[in-house]
């Protein structure tokens, strides 16, 4: 932004020497978003069990609805969706002007603070599906199946409906705040960028979920106990 000799003995500004004090701001906006940025990135890793483990923990459970149905074991994300649909007239309409009496914040907490909230109740998700995997493992055990990995588990399916709606709320808070904080923050003429970032955390944390299971598959089987193996029941996946 400083005029050197150089840039006074032009005419014309060289755009790649000479920036605005406008410039200059909007740059230190972008970098001010990379440490939010790199501290999103475990919650995806969380989210994106979802559609790996969570669902086949439910293939190895009772899902029979009748003589006739079973529920298909990836069919409860749906259950993730409902959640935001019946959580978000509550937030709005009771959370939202409730906090605001405290907070004296338009939205009642910052987007910075409902990010917060989404990745605590990410580590909440984390230790309730532990929980449950870990009761799953000891009926698996007390009725011998731990060497039949296709084997039906006597223990019902709605056993993971409390994981299912804490990544429910989880979404509602760190996704829609990430979205709301880097929109908000990205200069005008930068706002697809904003929204850019926000969809790249998801993306990026997708494969770094794949590389930490890499790494997990890779140290366990070095150590002789080989974790997330094709057979659930011997999986490891509480440690996990």
């Amino acid at each position: 932004m400083i005029i050197d000799n150089i840039d006074a003995m032009r005419k014309i500004r060289d755009p790649w020497r000479l920036c605005s004090l406008n410039q200059v701001e909007e740059v230190k906006l972008v970098f001010r978003l990379i440490p939010i940025w790199l501290s999103c990135l475990m919650f995806p890793i969380v989210m994106t069990q979802l559609q790996t483990h969570f669902t086949k923990q439910g293939s190895t459970m009772m899902r029979s609805i009748g003589p006739h149905f079973k529920i298909p074991p990836a069919s409860l994300q749906a259950i993730v969706g409902f959640t935001i649909l019946i959580t978000i007239p509550i937030y709005d309409r009771i959370l939202v002007p409730w906090t605001r009496k405290f907070t004296g914040h338009p939205s009642g907490i910052t987007s910075l603070q409902r990010i917060g909230i989404g990745l605590f109740l990410s580590i909440l998700i984390m230790v309730v599906s532990a929980l449950v995997e870990a009761r799953r493992i000891s009926i698996v055990k007390h009725n011998n199946l731990m060497e039949n990995p296709k084997a039906i588990v006597p223990m019902k399916l709605w056993w993971l409906l409390p994981q299912y709606m804490l990544c429910g709320l989880a979404d509602l808070f760190a996704f829609v705040g990430q979205q709301e904080l880097f929109y908000a923050q990205m200069p005008e003429s930068m706002r697809s960028l904003g929204a850019a970032l926000y969809l790249s955390v998801y993306g990026v944390g997708c494969f770094l979920s794949s590389a930490v299971i890499c790494v997990v598959q890779e140290i366990s089987s070095s150590c002789g106990d080989e974790w997330l193996g094709d057979n659930l029941n011997r999986a490891h996946l509480d440690y996990f």
